[in-house]
């Protein structure tokens, strides 16, 4: 599992750890970042004020707002083009972002006292890693002189302390996390009935739909506009022919994605489209299916019998979600066996 890039965690805001809102940040990617202009932008328009006032302690060690603000930036990132957080989940996206950095200081507290060392060839690669993601000196200037106080040193310190971080999670969590072809296809036969899939249909649609309580006039000029339709759809030769005269004439909201329902498990289909298709070939179109004071014309691109799906058609996903379950449980046990031991004060 290819490790979290930690350095960027911590000067860009990416999260390594923390709250449930993490657990939609897969262990196995490097995280999105904005970059630094953007973070330094969003601060001078945030309706969010950054006054280095202490939010938490943890063993002494203050952490700030300006600390809480990038973690909450990291996970609503359009804060800058929505003008500010959602007032419905900010109060959420601050407790993340607070569980967040407290977890990081845990993490890097505990590489201190294990003494860890970081080469100094890493270090260096970090180091230009970290100022090649800014388009130009001058945009590094800015940076360095509105969150670091003009201090290489400092940039350099919090560089370090991410490796660290990084370092622990890697030995302690993603190390850990790897699950075996044993384990994988234990899982498989244990949960079978998760890969049974129920017979399905892949189709096309173009509809003709009058108001809910047509009139006999309206009711006479949805059947001729049905037929009408039809016409054209039984001239058409292909996927692509039929879904760009979906999008151009049917009524149902499956016209802008080429009047395509992707795969429709058979007992979610009403019954008059389900006998339709049952005899159809594949590249057939139906005649006009009614349904209430609508009409319906299908084109079927698959029937789908039931069936359970083979070990190797799942098996890479499922090493995916086994590995990234593991992950978390390993983190959150990590997180709590820190705390334990730690002084964790909230302000």
């Amino acid at each position: 599992m290819k490790c979290r890039m930690t350095m960027i965690a911590i000067l860009l805001s990416v999260a390594v750890a923390g709250s449930a809102q993490v657990a939609s940040h897969a262990p196995t990617t490097v995280a999105a970042a904005t970059s630094p202009a953007a973070q330094s932008a969003f601060a001078q328009t945030s309706p969010l004020v950054v006054t280095d006032r202490p939010v938490a302690r943890v063993n002494g060690a203050v952490l700030t707002d300006r600390d809480l603000l990038r973690e909450m930036f990291t996970i609503f990132p359009y804060a800058k083009q929505h003008n500010g957080f959602p007032k419905a989940e900010e109060a959420a996206i601050r407790q993340g972002a607070l569980e967040m950095i407290i977890f990081e200081e845990l993490v890097y507290q505990e590489a201190e006292r294990r003494k860890l060392v970081i080469p100094a060839a890493t270090l260096k690669k970090a180091e230009a890693d970290f100022r090649g993601q800014f388009h130009s000196p001058d945009e590094y200037q800015q940076y360095l002189q509105s969150e670091m106080q003009g201090s290489e040193q400092k940039v350099r310190q919090l560089i370090k302390r991410s490796l660290l971080i990084e370092q622990v999670l890697k030995t302690d969590v993603e190390n850990k996390s790897a699950v075996t072809q044993t384990e994988i296809r234990a899982y498989y036969e244990k949960n079978g009935a998760r890969f049974q899939q129920p017979e399905s249909f892949s189709f096309q649609s173009i509809s003709v739909i009058p108001p809910l309580k047509p009139t006999p006039q309206q009711a006479k000029d949805a059947e001729k506009k049905a037929d009408d339709d039809l016409e054209k759809a039984k001239a058409t030769k292909s996927y692509q022919d039929f879904g760009l005269l979906a999008e151009s004439i049917s009524e149902d909201d499956f016209r802008v994605n080429m009047g395509d329902h992707r795969v429709v498990a058979r007992e979610k289909l009403p019954p008059q489209i389900v006998k339709a298709f049952l005899s159809m070939q594949p590249g057939q179109v139906s005649g006009l299916i009614q349904i209430e004071s609508a009409y319906t014309i299908v084109r079927l691109n698959a029937h789908n019998p039931a069936r359970k799906q083979p070990f190797a058609e799942v098996k890479n996903d499922l090493k995916t979600e086994l590995q990234k379950t593991k992950y978390e449980k390993l983190r959150s046990g990590l997180a709590k066996q820190l705390r334990a031991k730690a002084k964790v004060e909230v302000a």
